[in-house]
């Protein structure tokens, strides 16, 4: 764009340094430089190379650039830096590699880059890029391709073999389908074979595993940077072994056993891991045993056609040296203690080389102040100065703005401001002009502005910036309104159809409810053959030792049992198959249920009569405080807001349930109503469990108003006597805007002015006696309820009219992913996470869950650490003892805590960034999930270390535990994350504790069920067929089920079972059946019997048919004694069929169908399945009465 770019090319120095930098080895140094004008800088001097290299001092700084040099480049891309030091981990996220080959495809793509990285990156060895060029997969629709070939190559690329791909790096085969998730792409692929002929290949959704596009043909990339041939391996191992000897003898002979022990384990492992198990997680550190001659990032670019920003040279060199230095420490302290061999100590490349390899190319150093000569390792050959300055931000004045625009526009100023949207930009022209000043906008690229003039273009940077000698200044939008910098949102795939995952839970094993039958144990799936027809049967084992074989058509009788408790511990009494004693249960249940609903429907009702409050539409004010929100709101969040004003502005008295995820930002939600209550003159409450949160309340809320004329004040155990006195004083005189407290503010001393809006966050944390409390002040104010447990849908939808509820289910933007290492427990590594922690200036959780022996831990790691302040926290300390650590905590005064799982919900502190779990095997997954959202809640990269025992058992399980804890490290990539258990803690919560008896009886679904009958039923919305309550069973003589070849996988069958059973019209099967093709090919005849029978069995249960049966020369249809049908048309129907079809009313109502039975038993069941049909859709024509 010629308006930002012609200005340089009137500098004197940008000439000078331009026509210096020709020369191929030119190394000059830029000082006067301000924070954006760098990129401005490194965009004009880099236009005659391909490839331009951004070298800094920071992941946090890389990121910044990254962002603001999009402005110039769209195609920029980040190249992070490994961590050496966690590579012993045996997992890790794969988010760093995923974005280090990206970078490196566009280098073999060959196109010219900008790739912004760390110097630490450019010490790490790497593989040549050859290697990686020679393993890329090529597939093509015209080419013939084999199986076993393909998937040989897959995993030699790092790609890692699973029945169902979830995440980038994974392949699945089933049958003629090869699905792979290439680590550089969006989306998944999806391959079908026909032989070896490829007969197409498409991008799929990964959610809805449905196909997106088709290709004619693809390029897969590894998926890991350590690409070994067998002959490498072989030879590299070898040497490995030999110098593992030798430093084992000199070990022992320094009677080192313990070390010399550990080291010998460690190579055996890596030896079995390497050449049985074939994976190479975690060998990054043994790179130089199988390449003679890795390379640096550096090498990878070709000569003379790259240039090297360097950002901050003085910073730059400090990070190298800290990084080489903590390496070598490390690295010390771990081949002395037999963690690792001599030879992997000297892994990096040294600092010093690292520069040298720089000089083989062109250089530019960017620095605000010159350094001395003295200090710069980079010894530049030219140095200039160039005046830049950057703009100082206005803070949203616009009087500031348009006075200094007079001013450049009388000096002759070329002036560009930029805009983060077309429309604001637009906008901004015609504030100016009512403010009598000209501007215009314009997308024309070719555009050079005048002196004088005031453009307005689309795009966006993070700092403004102007060159006095040139008269030319860029403003940016964040200079002129004070919004930190907010991301673009990615749009959310609508995501059609549920994704049933309690099933695809459900194992041998497992605990099933079957509404006629009651609890049992699910024991698999059988096929059963009887008369020559093959059908699923699901095996469920009895109290008696009865077995009960349910038809897997049949599956939506039965619901996965789950009571919120620990079933391991109160193990459920199984029920008697035939026995009374599960009815005697269902009726004690449903008759409690009917009182919930009962209780549930009356509070509605008496809500909607009572009049509220009626708030003001958004004044000015509102909007300024809003847009002063400094992180991009997600989609819920935006929803969320919308419905709570809503409901403020309406005569109904509000009660809304706001349920996120810690971190999700309900509390933003609760600030931007307190402030539109108080903008009214009304007086809010803000009810908090615990004096901690009452704190972190204020400290947000405080911080969020300070700009504003709003008086927040706290009533806490953490308040002395006279404040507290004070407090409650002014607020009877209507001084206190807005009051935050514990159950203090529950008490009848506090008296309140004009209050307009209560906040309750955590409401299943107050006592019963408070919640009495709470429910009085709710009759006539507002309520915002706020909580972090997630609220089961099933419930969700039973409560649905009774409180309004917004759930917010995406996480925020900059979140980062948290980085998870699974190890073996070992003190160099708790040392160096908490090491690595403190310098950064952040805080530690150790999660140790053993009340008997924390205290030793914390003495164990703070002998490991001893320059840390180490403290222990548990949940049978006094309260206030709790309290006191807690504040510490948050103040920052400790360093490291050890604490059992009980750190606080709701618990924000963005400075805790490191996690340490110890024996994470014994947590439960749903554990593991809560715990893991109390680190990475800010922009910094979290780390979380699961640590287990060394035990030879584990490595057994370590699949399930990985795959497990592979949903855990992409942070909300949305995966089955609202884990079974958590959602039914959530319903205790939500019914109160004289329930949870009741659903523990039934189980959780169940439960559900039949409370959202008895709401329906109250309210009078329930339809004739639910008053009826029957089922509809079908058994035909037909073959109907999936057959293994089909789908392999049990889980997945049994998820395809289940949501087979579950469609309810046409339009539904239709899709199911498109995505079983999709999915697994070319759908049998068995499992198409199976779609039709699916939908016979909803299209009968309108009839009012109880079972149908058919084989053998005839068909039966019983029909329910109560059906609502039209009976005058039964004649009519008999009359169609002729002879064939009778109907009796003796005993049980029937329609009996009798056929000729074919001799060929496949065409006796297709005859058998079109009869079913044809009589079904008659019966609809006659007998369905109108509505």
């Amino acid at each position: 764009m010629r308006a930002i770019e012609a200005p340089l090319q009137e500098m004197e120095q940008f000439k000078e340094l331009n026509s210096y930098l020709d020369k191929p080895f030119a190394c000059a140094e830029v000082s006067g430089c301000a924070d954006s004008q760098k990129m401005h800088l490194i965009n004009g001097l880099g236009k005659d190379t391909r490839y331009r290299i951004i070298v800094t001092y920071s992941d946090l700084r890389a990121k910044e650039i990254y962002e603001d040099y999009k402005f110039y480049d769209r195609n920029v891309t980040l190249y992070p830096a490994k961590d050496l030091i966690f590579y012993q981990a045996d997992v890790h996220g794969n988010e760093i590699v995923r974005e280090r080959i990206r970078s490196l495809r566009r280098l073999i793509e060959g196109r010219p880059m900008t790739v912004v990285t760390t110097f630490s990156s450019l010490m790490t060895p790497q593989i040549p890029i050859e290697v990686i060029r020679d393993n890329i997969l090529s597939i093509d629709r015209r080419k013939p391709a084999d199986e076993a070939k393909i998937a040989k190559a897959l995993v030699q690329m790092g790609y890692e073999k699973n029945y169902q791909v979830e995440a980038p790096g994974q392949f699945s085969i089933r049958g003629d389908i090869i699905d792979v998730f290439d680590l550089t792409e969006e989306n998944p692929y999806r391959i079908e074979l026909w032989g070896d002929e490829v007969q197409s290949i498409r991008s799929f959704d990964i959610l809805s595993q449905r196909s997106i596009e088709k290709l004619e043909s693809i390029e897969i990339y590894p998926a890991t940077e350590m690409i070994l041939t067998p002959q490498q391996l072989q030879h590299g191992m070898e040497k490995i072994r030999e110098e593992a000897e030798h430093t084992v003898k000199a070990l022992r002979s320094q009677f080192k056993t313990e070390e010399s022990a550990r080291l010998k384990n460690a190579v055996d492992e890596l030896g079995e891991q390497l050449q049985e198990l074939h994976t190479t997680t975690n060998i990054e550190s043994y790179i130089r045993y199988f390449y003679e001659e890795p390379v640096s990032f550096l090498e990878l670019f070709p000569r003379g056609n790259s240039c090297i920003f360097i950002d901050e040279p003085g910073h730059v060199q400090e990070h190298a040296n800290a990084v080489e230095t903590e390496f070598r420490e490390s690295m010390v302290h771990r081949s002395e203690k037999g963690y690792i061999l001599p030879g992997q100590m000297n892994l990096l490349f040294p600092v010093q080389q690292c520069i040298a390899r720089m000089a083989n190319g062109r250089r530019v150093l960017l620095d605000t102040l010159q350094l001395p000569d003295s200090q710069n390792m980079f010894s530049p050959e030219k140095k200039v100065f160039i005046e830049a300055k950057s703009i100082a931000p206005y803070n949203n004045s616009f009087d500031a703005l348009v006075k200094d625009l007079k001013n450049y526009h009388q000096k002759g100023y070329k002036v560009l401001i930029l805009s983060g949207s077309r429309t604001r930009a637009k906008r901004l022209v015609e504030d100016l002009r009512d403010h009598e000043v000209s501007s215009f906008y314009s997308e024309d690229p070719g555009k050079v502005l005048q002196p004088g003039d005031i453009m307005t273009y689309y795009g966006r940077i993070l700092k403004g910036f102007e060159y006095p000698a040139v008269k030319f200044a860029v403003i940016a939008e964040s200079d002129i309104f004070a919004e930190h910098q907010k991301k673009r949102r990615k749009k959310k795939h609508a995501y059609e159809g549920e994704k049933i995952n309690d099933f695809a839970d459900l194992k041998v094993g497992d605990y099933v409810v079957h509404e006629d039958h009651g609890l049992g144990v699910y024991r698999g799936i059988e096929k059963i053959e009887t008369d020559h027809v093959v059908k699923d049967y699901i095996k469920i084992e009895y109290g008696d030792g009865g077995n009960l074989y349910v038809l897997a058509t049949g599956l939506g009788v039965i619901q996965k049992y789950a009571n919120g408790g620990d079933e391991q511990a109160h193990k459920p009494r199984l029920n008697k198959l035939g026995s009374p004693e599960w009815t005697k249960t269902k009726n004690r249940v449903r008759s409690a249920v009917a009182e919930v609903a009962q209780d549930l429907v009356e509070l509605y009702a008496k809500r909607q009569a009572a009049q509220g409050y009626q708030f003001g539409k958004d004044t000015v004010w509102q909007q300024e405080f809003e847009d002063a929100f400094p992180y991009q709101e997600t989609e819920d969040q935006e929803n969320a807001i919308d419905a709570t004003k809503k409901d403020m502005e309406s005569t109904r008295i509000m009660d809304r349930l706001i349920c996120g995820d810690v971190g999700f930002g309900k509390t933003e939600i609760a600030i931007r109503a307190a402030f539109k209550a108080v903008q009214d003159g009304k007086q809010v409450a803000v009810l908090v469990p615990t004096t901690i949160l009452a704190q972190q309340h204020y400290n947000t809320f405080s911080e969020r108003m300070k700009d504003f004329p709003v008086r927040v004040d706290m009533l806490s155990r953490f308040r002395t006597a006279k404040e507290q006195k004070k407090t409650i004083e002014d607020l009877k005189k209507g001084m206190v805007d807005i009051v935050i407290g514990t159950h203090r503010l529950l008490s009848a001393d506090v008296k309140y002015k004009d209050l307009g809006l209560l906040v309750v966050d955590e409401e299943q944390r107050f006592g019963v006696t408070h919640k009495e409390k709470i429910k009085k002040m709710k009759e006539s104010v507002d309520v915002l309820t706020l909580t972090a447990t997630p609220i089961p849908r099933t419930l969700h939808m039973s409560l649905i009219g009774i409180r309004d509820m917004s759930v917010l289910e995406e996480a925020p933007n900059d979140r980062q992913p948290i980085q998870t290492f699974v190890c073996e427990y070992n003190d160099e590594m708790v040392r160096e996470a908490i090491v690595r922690e403190l310098s950064r200036h952040g805080q530690v959780y150790y999660v140790y869950n053993r009340i008997s022996n924390i205290a030793d831990i914390a003495a164990q790691v703070q002998k490991l650490v001893p320059e840390a302040n180490v403290a222990f926290a548990h949940g049978q300390m006094q309260e206030n003892e709790l309290e006191k650590i807690m504040y510490d905590f948050i103040d920052g005064d400790i360093d490291v805590l050890i604490s059992t799982t009980i750190i606080e919900t709701g618990l924000d502190i963005p400075n805790v960034n490191t996690m340490i779990i110890h024996d994470s095997d014994q947590m439960g997954l749903s554990q593991l999930y809560q715990l893991r959202g109390r680190v990475g809640r800010s922009n910094r990269t979290a780390y979380a270390f699961l640590m287990y025992k060394r035990n030879k058992m584990l490595k057994e399980v370590a699949e399930k535990r990985l795959s497990a804890i592979r949903e855990f490290t992409d942070l909300g990539s949305g995966f089955k994350i609202a884990m079974r258990d958590l959602e039914i803690r959530g319903a205790g919560s939500i019914l109160g504790q004289k329930q949870s008896g009741h659903m523990q009886a039934v189980g959780y679904d169940m439960y559900c069920k039949m409370l959202n009958e008895a709401v329906k039923k109250l309210k009078g919305t329930e339809t004739l067929e639910e008053q009826e309550e029957f089922a509809t069973s079908i058994d035909l003589d037909v073959d109907a089920y999936i057959p293994t070849k089909y789908i392999l996988n049990e889980e997945q069958k049994l998820e395809i079972y289940k949501r087979i059973a579950s469609i309810e019209n046409q339009g539904e099967s239709d899709d199911m059946r498109d995505e079983l093709v999709d999915r697994f090919g070319e759908v049998p005849e068995a499992v198409d019997n199976l779609l039709r029978i699916a939908l016979l069995r909803v299209r009968a249960h309108h009839l009012y048919i109880v079972e149908i049966k058919g084989g053998n020369g005839e068909i039966s249809f019983e029909v329910n004694r109560n059906a609502h049908i039209d009976s005058a048309g039964i004649p009519k129907l008999l009359k169609g069929f002729g002879q064939k079809l009778s109907f009796k009313t003796s005993g049980k109502p029937l329609f009996l169908y009798q056929y000729k039975k074919d001799e060929q038993a496949e065409a006796a069941a297709r005859q058998l399945l079109k009869d079913t049909e044809d009589i079904i859709a008659a019966m609809e024509l006659v007998l369905l009465q109108k509505s």
